[in-house]
């Protein structure tokens, strides 16, 4: 049985995923992760769990032989309970959640948690990996100081940045995690003065010919080109845009492949820009991030590809 945590406003991606398997004769479990909370029976013992779900499905930590961590979402707080106890509520139940995970962590996952959680929480890190492996990154700061973000500004930014949130500010329909980017220029700069209470990655506007949306899965690419020169994002521009199947060169290619096996990531939704300037930069890769626009705008089978990877490295531990 192959174990998928993900979340209860899941659809599309996850539904592909499941059809697959069912082709292939592979029984699967839905583990929404929001909803571990007082919707669920839970047993955590010191080597096995027993779990049912709000629809009163049961499995069995001993019948779970691989995991696609597809998507985490925040546990669910029940309306009715008492403020007070809403931070112990999550707490606990957050607890819960690591301890259940941690028991199934010799078997294959789609990423292994630990590696996956440091990368996805770590965006300086993530570009320090990037670097290392011959990606070009923008010059990239993370403050709160407001005199060291005009310093930059000056030094790396001619006259344009962009500031992004490291955490997330919002959803979209599909459950994707979208960043709140903003231009930052010599009229605006003044306007930092708060940074103190809300550090921000800084980073020059690269001026570019489009933006790319790669999503590797264990040394393959699926490359999405997508027509926004104009944006700082297209995650949050509201312009008409369109994806459209790109070839990527074989030595970037060739170093996204180092970068993501260093990482120890066999899966991760990657953003590039292709700039003005010829050069292709790196921005992030996503471990949960969203891909379900390219399957079905241009037809890659990008579901299956996750699903047989899994199922090749459980016959392997097996």
């Amino acid at each position: 049985m192959i174990l998928c945590i993900t979340h209860s406003q899941d659809f599309y991606n996850i539904d592909l995923f499941f059809e697959y398997l069912t082709t292939q004769n592979i029984p699967y479990f839905r583990l929404n992760s929001d909803r571990i909370n007082h919707l669920q029976k839970i047993s955590v013992s010191e080597n096995s769990f027993e779990l049912t779900d709000e629809y009163g499905n049961t499995v069995h930590s001993d019948n779970i032989k691989g995991v696609w961590h597809r998507k985490a979402w925040k546990i669910t707080i029940p309306e009715e309970l008492d403020g007070d106890y809403r931070q112990i509520f999550l707490k606990e139940y957050g607890n819960l959640r690591y301890n259940l995970f941690t028991i199934l962590e010799h078997i294959p996952w789609i990423n292994p948690y630990e590696k996956e959680k440091k990368i996805d929480g770590n965006k300086m890190f993530q570009l320090n990996i990037a670097q290392k492996n011959n990606l070009t990154i923008p010059h990239t700061i993370f403050s709160n100081d407001e005199n060291t973000i005009k310093t930059f500004f000056y030094q790396y930014c001619h006259g344009k940045a962009v500031a992004k949130l490291h955490s997330v500010t919002g959803k979209t329909m599909t459950g994707e995690n979208i960043l709140a980017t903003t231009i930052i220029e010599e009229d605006t700069l003044g306007h930092i003065s708060d940074i103190a209470y809300c550090p921000m990655i800084f980073q020059p506007y690269i001026d570019k010919e489009y933006e790319l949306r790669i999503v590797y899965v264990d040394g393959e690419f699926y490359t999405g080109k997508i027509n926004n020169s104009e944006n700082a994002d297209w995650r949050v521009s509201q312009g008409n845009y369109f994806w459209s199947y790109y070839e990527l060169p074989e030595n970037i290619k060739l170093n996204l492949n180092s970068m993501m096996k260093e990482m120890g990531l066999y899966l991760g939704a990657i953003d590039m820009i292709k700039g003005k300037d010829g050069k292709y930069y790196f921005l992030e890769v996503n471990p949960q991030g969203e891909w379900g626009m390219l399957q079905k705008e241009l037809d890659f089978p990008i579901a299956q590809r996750i699903a047989d990877n899994l199922i090749k490295r459980i016959s392997f531990h097996e």
